[in-house]
């Protein structure tokens, strides 16, 4: 089982400078894999692509890209220049997004988004792995007079959807790699979650998915504190119609609820919950809540988990 963490050095003075020193520092821990957000900032699958250049071994990925507001074509140049440069080590992650953000930030209606979803999904497994498509939907087109391989990426990229609910995890099981949920806790994962992508992946004739679990947390003797200021900071997630639906599931009435926020025992005991509900890999995100001393002492932990 792999153990990662989510890097944000959003606030730092050189945002690409600081988050290749914090993948250095995590490599250094032993930790396996560091994925990056996306919204309207630095561009993820460059970061990626960086980090994985300059820390040789460790797993990188993006969780995740809005399939509104891009087109597979340009999301699939993105994704395998990644993979080239950094030798097959990068994991391409993309989400529906969310209705304000689509309408506010893009201007376009946040219609339909299971099915611009799989649309997205078919045309990018195409030019992915092979480096060529000629799709046609109903919301989508991407078609390739001209050559969209890129030397060096001929492995294709794994794809993995940030999906949760009932249609997006169909979507998923059938044409994807696997998922990237969040805020979801073992509970929802083996009651919910995993039954439903596993059952669309064996319809579909798909090998087993991929089920990599984002879970907010931080190992710290501050646990009140803490747990405080991560209601505060996620509170956002609350408002989204998908994630309120999965804290429910998961007995959180919080997002906060779902914040994994204590000793290295707590930690320890949570990962062994996310392995037996059916999370393949675990990404720890918001390690950095608590100030450097207790992200480190985060990540040394992770790093022992993923031995």
């Amino acid at each position: 089982m792999t153990v990662g963490v989510a890097l944000n050095a959003a606030d730092a003075p050189n945002q690409v400078d600081a988050t290749v020193q914090l993948a250095w520092e995590a490599a250094e821990f032993g930790v396996t894999s560091a994925w990056f957000g996306q919204t309207f900032g630095a561009d993820s699958p460059q970061l990626a692509a960086i980090v994985g250049r300059e820390v040789p071994g460790l797993q990188v990925g993006t969780s995740a890209i809005p399939v509104f507001g891009r087109h597979p074509l340009l999301v699939s140049s993105q994704a395998q220049t990644a993979q080239a440069a950094t030798h097959g080590r990068y994991h391409l992650g993309l989400a529906l997004g969310t209705k304000l953000l689509t309408e506010t930030g893009f201007g376009l209606p946040f219609e339909r988004p299971v099915a611009r979803l799989r649309e997205f999904l078919t045309g990018l497994r195409e030019l992915t792995e092979t480096g060529a498509a000629d799709f046609h939907g109903e919301l989508l087109t991407a078609t390739t007079p001209v050559p969209a391989r890129v030397p060096g990426a001929e492995n294709g990229v794994p794809l993995l959807v940030a999906a949760m609910g009932p249609q997006a995890l169909r979507a998923s099981g059938e044409l994807a790699d696997g998922i990237l949920p969040y805020l979801a806790a073992p509970r929802a994962l083996a009651d919910h979650i995993v039954p439903a992508l596993t059952a669309a992946a064996e319809a579909a004739g798909r090998p087993a998915p991929r089920v990599v679990a984002l879970v907010p947390g931080v190992v710290t003797d501050d646990v009140d504190a803490v747990r405080a200021k991560a209601t505060e900071n996620l509170a956002f997630y609350e408002q989204i119609p998908s994630y309120a639906r999965v804290i429910e599931l998961s007995g959180g009435r919080r997002a906060a609820d779902l914040a994994v926020i204590g000793d290295e025992k707590a930690l320890e005991t949570e990962v062994r919950r996310y392995r037996d509900a059916g999370a393949t890999e675990v990404v720890f995100s918001g390690t950095e809540i608590a100030g450097d001393a207790d992200r480190r002492r985060t990540w040394r932990l992770l790093g022992e988990l993923a031995r």
